[in-house]
């Protein structure tokens, strides 16, 4: 009986890989979010700034859809 164990970094490089796949996350975000940790940028602030940054993109989208 022989399973290998992964380690810490590739169980979070697979989360990162199929992150976009999980059922119920945003896409646009999980593929910033994944994109961060690629970079090795996947800070707290980052997230928050690329939240607001989604925000302020969608509410521009709403807003033209609507004119």
């Amino acid at each position: 009986m022989s399973s290998e164990v992964k380690s810490g970094q590739e169980i979070l490089d697979d989360f990162f890989e199929t992150i976009e796949s999980i059922e119920g996350v945003d896409p646009k975000l999980s593929k910033r979010i994944s994109e961060l940790y690629k970079e090795g940028t996947l800070t707290e602030a980052r997230i928050k700034n690329e939240l607001q940054q989604l925000r302020i993109q969608e509410k521009n989208e709403n807003e033209a859809k609507a004119n």
